[in-house]
């Protein structure tokens, strides 16, 4: 299973302008080496995504998704239920994370999504944000795919109000 980490996740989130930044790139017909061109056709359509599965990959992916973000937001992670390299990526990035992970708030939710080739899909909601968690675990029964984004569910993340003084 490929290793997937947290940090274009981080990055994204501690930058939301750069994850919504967009980029494209095209060509421009030089009309003085040819001439004008019949219009050009439209795109084929993009491949259809695959359906998520409707049942976790992992029956306890859940249980160790709620211990690994307990343990980053806590600085206390549990790197022995994490595969050796990815343990070691997210020792590396470690204080990036608990500042990411801190600036989050409060867990309110954790909701399964689908699974899809051996990775389970999390919506994560915290106080402060609306997350999508991918976690893998390998034949080991180790965890050796962690990612997670901004969410794409389209549903807004809703903090807890406060009265003011408060």
């Amino acid at each position: 299973m490929k290793h997937l980490i947290v940090a274009a996740a981080a990055v994204a989130l501690l930058t939301p302008g750069a994850a919504l930044a967009q980029v494209a790139a095209g060509a421009v017909p030089n009309s003085f080496d040819r001439p004008a061109q019949a219009a050009p056709q439209p795109a084929p359509a993009a491949a259809p995504t695959p359906a998520l599965s409707p049942t976790p990959a992992n029956a306890e992916s859940e249980d160790i998704l709620r211990g690994i973000i307990a343990g980053l937001q806590a600085g206390t992670t549990d790197y022995s239920v994490m595969s050796d390299d990815l343990a070691e990526k997210v020792r590396e990035q470690a204080p990036a994370i608990k500042t990411l992970m801190d600036s989050l708030g409060a867990v309110q939710a954790v909701d399964f999504a689908g699974s899809q080739n051996g990775a389970d899909l999390y919506v994560v909601n915290f106080a402060n944000a609306q997350t999508d968690w991918i976690i893998g675990i390998n034949e080991a029964g180790k965890v050796a795919a962690l990612l997670f984004r901004p969410s794409e569910s389209g549903a807004p993340a809703t903090a807890p109000q406060t009265s003011p003084g408060s």
